[in-house]
This record gives structure tokens, sequence and C-alpha cells, in this order.
């Protein structure tokens, strides 16, 4: 369906503004979809994130400050978020050990095992797409330019 089909509008001002409003709709759909995937697995799409930075790590641990540069979403609470994850057991903080002001992060075993669990389920989704190969490289180049 197109965009103005979706939102029922028949002209835009530009083509610029409606790619503007298409990409707000689209990330709109695509986070309820992801809301609803992790909903399953009583997770936050935000959650999943920082688990799989911390999986990234590879054992190491990471500061707070690290990850939230690294989050997909810049408006998350990172704190919040982490103090649930830990709440949880999917992850566990300690002090650095090169400064104890600091505060590390990692994942544990029950952490690693979860996103082993959910690792086909949202690659399936992602499949759902309904773009090729060639079509997916191509909207990644071309977001990619958009955020330049």
């Amino acid at each position: 369906m197109s965009i103005e089909e979706d939102i029922q509008q028949v002209k835009f001002a530009s083509e610029q503004q409606k790619v503007m409003i298409n990409l707000l709709y689209t990330s709109s759909w695509a986070n309820n979809i992801q809301n609803r995937f992790f909903k399953e697995y009583d997770l936050t799409p935000q959650q999943y994130n920082i688990l799989r930075i911390l999986r990234g790590q590879k054992g190491q641990g990471i500061q707070l400050n690290d990850i939230s540069c690294r989050m997909i979403d810049k408006m998350s609470n990172t704190s919040r978020l982490v103090e649930k994850l830990r709440l949880k057991g999917l992850l566990e903080r300690k002090n650095a050990e090169q400064d104890r002001r600091q505060v590390e992060v990692s994942i544990t075993a029950k952490g690693s095992e979860l996103l082993q669990k959910i690792d086909k389920p949202i690659m399936d989704m992602h499949q759902t797409l309904n773009l090729s190969d060639s079509e997916a490289q191509a909207l990644n180049e071309l977001l990619d330019k958009l955020r330049t």
C-alpha cells in the first residue's frame, strides 16, 4: 500500500516532504512490529539493543557512556534500561578495575542464552520485509546517504 493510501493524503508539498513523512510512518510501523515481537520475550527493543551491544563485547565489560553512544535510540535512558536488565539477571554491573568510580556492564550467561533463543525468530522477522538482498542493499545505501 502506498503512503498516500495509508495516511489518506493525496498531495504532498514536495517529494522531500513525502520522503520524510514516509520515513516517519515506516519507522512507526517497524517499531510496532518490534514491540510486539520483543513483548514475547519480556524485552523492549531498547533492552534488546543493549544486550546486542554487550554480546558484541565478547565477555569484556563496557561503560554506560559507551553503551549510550552505541544505542540506536539516542533518547533511551541507558541507566534505567541497564537496571531493569540487571534485575532480570541478563547483565551485571561492577566497578571498573582501573577507576572504581566507573561502572562496567557485561552480559550474563542468562542474557546470552536469551539472545541465542531470539536469534532465529528475529532473522525470520527481518525476512518479512519483502525486499530482495539487492533492494535491501540499495535502501541501506540511500538511508546512509540521508544521514550524511
